[in-house]
């Protein structure tokens, strides 16, 4: 399980890294396409209670970091998330993004598993969801 979490957190590491322009947008859309596969699956309480979790957890390393978990509406649920990335550097907005995509797939991974939340994964984000060594989320 250590690998494939290892990986899951390399994945998303280069996901940001893949971005240098317009960070806060390309780290917006990252959440928006995953939400969408997990609230299909949880729910919107679901995906809400675990991104409020996440955030809070975040906040101890990012405390500038805000988010209204309670704007579900799609195109506003990020609002706030976008601009507390607004007001910082896009080396502080791709590290603070990391770590809380990496808090909330190990939430995830912990309640769904590990398997599981790497479907749900690669079923968002596709084919940039490599390791950059051309390696992608494997379903096995």
């Amino acid at each position: 399980m250590e690998n494939s979490s290892l990986l899951r957190h390399q994945i998303i590491n280069n996901l940001m890294a893949q971005h240098t322009e317009k960070i806060a947008d390309a780290a917006i859309n990252l959440w928006e396409q995953m939400a969408t596969q997990i609230i299909s699956i949880v729910g919107e309480g679901g995906f809400n209670s675990l991104y409020a979790r996440s955030l809070f957890l975040t906040q101890s390393t990012f405390p500038w970091l805000s988010a209204d978990s309670t704007a579900s509406k799609t195109g506003q649920r990020f609002a706030e998330l976008k601009k507390s990335f607004e007001g910082q550097s896009p080396v502080q907005v791709s590290e603070a993004n990391s770590l809380l995509l990496i808090t909330f797939t190990d939430i995830l991974a912990s309640l769904i598993g590990e398997q599981l939340t790497t479907s749900i994964l690669c079923s968002a984000w596709g084919n940039d969801a490599s390791d950059g060594s051309g390696k992608e989320f494997k379903h096995g």
